[in-house]
């Protein structure tokens, strides 16, 4: 099966062009190249425009973090029947920050250097998502017993509606493998997330009689610290096939003051709070308040002024490959078929749509192309050898499934 790496430069440009962040009408854009690059390869193309009242209105809607009025699925199939094997892939992009700090002052060019693409998105995660598309060429010409999938969505980096809504549209298959970046390793399970908003009350009054005063950050530093040591606690022993600080606390925004010298009587602070497997959101939740309730008792100011805590954003469950699925194993088999180093199974500390397959019933895992610490960054890279590479696996995978 030939793998055309041209092609994949070429497909890679054209998608990193789409400046597609969440609830741009560039997100809307990529899926509809994404639609036509699948029709051009042959799959019979199910595009249409996401219920969004709907899927808000479910009970199991997953949140969202940004305004979105319209939104569009793609699933392309090779044949009837219920696919084999799902490939799925993500089409929206976090912001890409200031241009400027950026090596060519343009993160929706794509640039090759050294062996490598930059460009934002594609490490997270339209390397991958070319990936699939150069597998799906290269297996277009085989006759294959049952059907694949190709699904691409939107909304992954903020909750996970598309896949959500592609779902819930009825497509579905009996494994999925999701071409997240995973560094060569295949991850089976994933810690779930959840966004917190904490609002610290303080007491203003001039700087020069800040005794006078209460600080709504000096309240937030015993808060802060409160929450170091439940995640401590928390990942004291984490299970396999974690590794190290699998839910980790972290505190991303911090808003407060408006004046120089006056203390702040106000802080508001959010996060990612991790969510461990098996840990209702429900459970979480009252763990996190507990934890600032307590820390608040011990402060006579926040006593009385206890801080408000809300859950804004996504709702990101953990989830995971059944233990002892053969799946994993048969993933690990295609990798070694093309001779790349056969891959260690773990698990990551991130939310993905692996969650959402898992719960529909559906055995998947996550392969990918690059490195999870280079995704969101400034510079984003893939390594051009890593998604040609994925792009042979998801072949085999294909034909080892749907022969």
């Amino acid at each position: 099966m030939d793998i055309d790496v041209d092609l994949i430069r070429r497909d890679l440009a054209q998608l990193v062009n789409f400046p597609s962040t969440g609830g741009s009408d560039a997100e809307i854009a990529a899926q509809r190249w994404c639609a036509a690059t699948l029709t051009g390869l042959g799959l019979e193309v199910d595009q249409w425009k996401l219920d969004l009242d709907a899927l808000r209105a479910d009970p199991d809607y997953p949140g969202e973090e940004v305004e979105r009025e319209e939104a569009w699925g793609v699933v392309g199939t090779s044949g009837p029947g219920t696919p084999a094997l799902i490939l799925n892939g993500h089409v929206d992009v976090v912001p890409p920050g200031e241009a400027e700090t950026w090596t060519n002052e343009d993160p929706w060019h794509v640039r090759e250097v050294d062996g490598r693409w930059f460009g934002r998105g594609v490490c997270d995660m339209k390397g991958g998502v070319v990936a699939i598309i150069a597998a799906a060429r290269a297996v277009s010409d085989l006759e294959l017993a049952r059907p694949f999938a190709v699904h691409t969505v939107i909304g992954e980096e903020d909750g996970g509606i598309g896949t959500f809504g592609t779902l819930r549209r009825g497509h579905t298959g009996d494994a999925c493998i999701i071409a997240e970046p995973t560094a060569g390793q295949v991850v089976a399970a994933n810690a779930g997330s959840l966004t917190f908003r904490i609002e610290v009350q303080g007491r203003a009054t001039h700087g020069s009689m800040r005794s006078t005063g209460h600080s709504a950050i000096s309240g937030f530093e015993l808060v802060h610290r409160a929450l170091g040591e439940l995640e401590d606690v928390r990942n004291a022993m984490p299970p396999e096939p974690f590794d190290a600080l699998p839910w980790p606390i972290s505190v991303g925004i911090i808003h407060a003051g408006d004046w120089a010298s006056t203390v702040p009587d106000l802080l508001v602070a959010e996060g990612r709070f991790g969510v461990m497997p098996g840990e209702s959101f429900a459970d979480a939740k009252t763990t996190f308040e507990e934890a600032v309730t307590k820390a608040a008792a011990t402060d006579a100011w926040l006593a009385d002024h206890p801080p408000a805590v809300t859950w804004p954003g996504g709702h990101f469950a953990a989830g995971h490959l059944p233990e002892g699925h053969p799946y994993g194993d048969e993933v690990r088999r295609a990798v070694a078929a093309t001779g790349e180093p056969d891959p260690a199974i773990v698990g990551a500390p991130y939310g993905s749509d692996l969650r959402q397959y898992a719960a529909a019933g559906i055995p998947t895992v996550q392969y990918g192309p690059g490195d999870i610490a280079d995704a969101h960054a400034v510079d984003e890279s893939v390594s051009i050898d890593q998604v040609v590479a994925c792009a042979r696996a998801y072949a085999e995978l294909i034909v080892s499934r749907c022969r």
